[in-house]
């Protein structure tokens, strides 16, 4: 069986994609357009604009880096606990193994990597 070879998405697609995938995450986890700014290291003003499709993530910033990391935080979070309420009700509890509540956490950049690797490491034992 012959593999079919596909065009490799254009940085624009790729922007579009991981623009609305953290728009979706932060929905989803009810994270609000402030704290998802800061999340971003991006302006409110600016996740204004991006819920309203009028700004893309770009690949050459920062930025970038955080939407990753907060889509994966969500989809890790996703597979382990498999619905959005609890999902939610994580993010804002008690963590004694993070010292914190991960929704403060992810306030700063050490924050956020902290509980993506948290909740990668715990995605590998499920």
């Amino acid at each position: 069986m012959t593999a079919i070879a596909r065009p490799a998405a254009s940085p624009a697609d790729a922007a579009a994609v991981l623009t609305k995938a953290v728009a979706r995450a932060a929905e989803r986890l009810e994270v609000s357009r402030s704290l998802l700014a800061r999340v971003l290291g991006v302006s409110p003003a600016t996740v204004t604009r991006l819920y309203a499709g009028r700004y893309r993530l770009e690949q050459e910033r920062k930025e970038w880096e955080f939407g990753l990391l907060f889509v994966r935080l969500f989809r890790s979070l996703d597979s382990i606990v498999g619905d959005e309420r609890t999902a939610r009700q994580w993010l804002n509890s008690d963590n004694r193994a993070l010292n914190g509540r991960p929704v403060e956490l992810i306030r700063s950049a050490e924050g956020l990597v902290r509980v993506v690797q948290y909740l990668d490491a715990a995605r590998g034992l499920v």
